[in-house]
């Protein structure tokens, strides 16, 4: 492999300082305030945070230095059909804000899964739960690698060590820092994210004559790619692709995820949550778009001698941080800010991502247990401290899974694999209990099994063909022994090869939405197959555990049945007068 160039020491200073930045916002708010004496205080903070913060800490852990290495790298490699996914994040911003969170506000519990136990009962929330905390722990592997990427491309750091060092200070920032912490650190993590975009971006219109000078390029090079409408799921990205699967990542990642929901649940009220639901989309809508074409950016530099022909990396998740060492290395500090930004966007991301698993656990399973053996509760004191310890235990467990990272493919596709597998069934069973009636938990359990089990074989069970590369070259690189050009098909279509099986052969982009309908409607059609042997399921179910526009229409349908009653007596009988969603329930005359 050829040498590449490596931080000075400023650079490593720059790194340190950031690190201690990050350590000390953990401190102050561990010995600040209420002091995490309680595990509301530790988990949702007291829901004392204020709007903006909340907003710009829902983007840092949405995208994280996955979305800096993963998608710039991807429209490097297969072009710019990816950026429509931004459609999608504008549609499941709604679906959230007028959906699920009026249900989980109604809820106000700390661990989102204690929904599904009132929905449906115990068996169905320690299911989800353990899903979604397998979920959590292989999404945590694959943030800590990525940035372990970009320390091996620039400082020449094994991935072994960098993994192992960034973990461990994630651990421990993690045990100390509470959710407040993780809230302001992701203020601080998305400022060096679109620092670093804006640096890429600036250095190659500067090199290249202008922002219309990269555009061209790529154009010229086939990466500008906006119309594939294609209907084929073997092709990788297409409007349907991309809208469909990106909606329900979306709506995985935010609207049913305990990361988000806790970040939600942290502010006063339900209306200010939705401000910052909705402040939130114009920065991911404006980080996303500036991260492809920071990919176009660095494609202008490459473009005649592409890195990984000439073996400088052996991975396109690499690119970011080799482009940042061959064009700034020159102008100390500056590689060192970028590295900062992004194993900083890393360890944030992971950080929130311990602490929701310390959530769960404590909540959905050693509470539980604990109350049911010994017949009373912890302390708030002492849950807080296990909180911590499981904090802390979680970090290390991270590091292992790592290293299991680097067998999914690229960063970008392992990351939407995982969501697939775990995220589509979770985002199935919230969809039957918030929005159908009839779903039952039998049901809605065999639906979430058999989307797991269907989707663990498609991703993992399996060889899949290697994805069509659009064309590269190495025909402009200086003292190259061989000049050559590699063109690939530009069809954006997997390789067409009849011995891997048709379900191995679709686009990662389906996994999500494959799923989640498996499990929405397998669960639904058992749930009614089950309701013909038993009856009377769910009948008097409570109206707060569906989306407000289904919770109108069976009040509206329990009123219309009692019509020729008193209402004075049958408010007392059905006990459902009340406040449901901001709105009067009582059944007028």
């Amino acid at each position: 492999m050829i040498e590449i160039n490596t931080l000075g020491w400023i650079d490593y200073l720059v790194i340190a300082v950031i690190l201690c930045i990050y350590v000390g916002i953990g401190i102050y708010y561990r010995f600040s305030g209420g002091r995490q004496k309680t595990t509301e205080e530790y988990f949702v903070a007291s829901r004392s945070m204020s709007i903006v913060p909340v907003a710009i800490a829902m983007v840092a852990s949405f995208l994280s230095a996955i979305a800096l290495l993963g998608i710039s790298a991807e429209n490097y490699t297969y072009g710019t059909q990816y950026v429509v996914i931004n459609v999608s994040y504008l549609l499941g911003t709604s679906i959230v804000c007028y959906g699920f969170l009026p249900v989980f506000f109604k809820l106000q519990a700390t661990s989102a899964y204690e929904y599904l136990e009132k929905r449906f009962g115990l068996k169905a929330r320690i299911m989800t739960s353990f899903i979604y905390w397998i979920q959590l722990l292989l999404y945590s592997g694959v943030v800590l690698y990525a940035p372990s990427i970009a320390l091996e491309a620039t400082t020449g750091i094994s991935k072994i060590v960098s993994i192992i060092i960034l973990g461990l200070v994630c651990a421990f920032y993690s045990s100390i820092g509470g959710i407040k912490a993780v809230l302001m650190t992701d203020v601080f993590q998305s400022l060096l994210m679109f620092t670093a975009v804006f640096l890429i971006i600036s250095k190659a219109a500067n090199d290249v004559g202008g922002l219309g000078q990269i555009w061209e390029i790529a154009r010229q090079g086939q990466r500008l790619v906006f119309d594939s409408f294609d209907l084929d799921p073997t092709v990788r990205h297409t409007w349907w692709s991309v809208t469909l699967g990106g909606l329900c990542t979306f709506l995985t990642l935010v609207g049913v995820n305990q990361v988000h929901i806790q970040r939600m649940l942290s502010v006063k009220n339900m209306q200010a949550s939705q401000k910052a639901m909705w402040l939130s989309w114009p920065i991911t809508t404006l980080l996303i778009t500036t991260t492809c074409f920071s990919g176009l950016a660095i494609y202008s530099k490459y473009y005649k001698c592409d890195p990984i022909l000439k073996r400088r990396i052996i991975s396109t998740d690499m690119l970011m941080p080799l482009y940042v060492m061959d064009t700034m290395s020159t102008i100390p500090g500056l590689p060192g800010l970028f590295v900062a930004g992004i194993f900083s966007a890393g360890l944030s991301t992971i950080s929130a991502a311990l602490n929701s698993l310390a959530a769960i656990t404590l909540e959905d399973y050693l509470k539980p247990l604990y109350k049911k053996c010994i017949g009373h509760e912890f302390s708030p004191t002492k849950s807080v401290y296990i909180a911590k310890v499981f904090a802390f235990t979680f970090g290390i467990i991270s590091i292992v899974l790592a290293f299991l990272a680097q067998f999914l493919g690229g960063v970008h596709q392992a990351f939407y694999s995982i969501i697939g597998v775990t995220g589509g069934p979770l985002l199935g069973i919230f969809m039957l209990g918030m929005g159908t009636e009839s779903a039952t938990e039998g049901g809605a359990i065999a639906g979430v099994l058999t989307a797991f089990l269907c989707l663990s074989w498609i991703v993992f069970g399996g060889s899949h063909p290697i994805p069509s590369k659009l064309p590269i070259t190495i025909e402009g690189c200086d003292n190259n022994i061989t000049n050559m050009t590699i063109s690939v098909t530009s069809s954006y279509k997997n390789t067409d090869d009849s011995s891997y099986f048709y379900l191995h052969r679709i686009s990662y982009m389906w996994y999500s939405p494959l799923g989640f309908l498996i499990t929405f409607f397998f669960g639904l059609l058992i749930s009614n197959l089950s309701r013909l042997f038993i009856k009377n399921q769910n009948n008097e179910l409570d109206i707060n555990l569906f989306f407000p526009m289904i919770a109108r229409r069976i009040r509206s349908r329990r009123c219309n049945i009692i019509t020729n009653e008193e209402n004075s007596l049958l408010n007392r009988k059905y006990s459902f007068s009340g406040v449901i969603h901001g709105e009067d329930v009582r059944c007028r005359p």
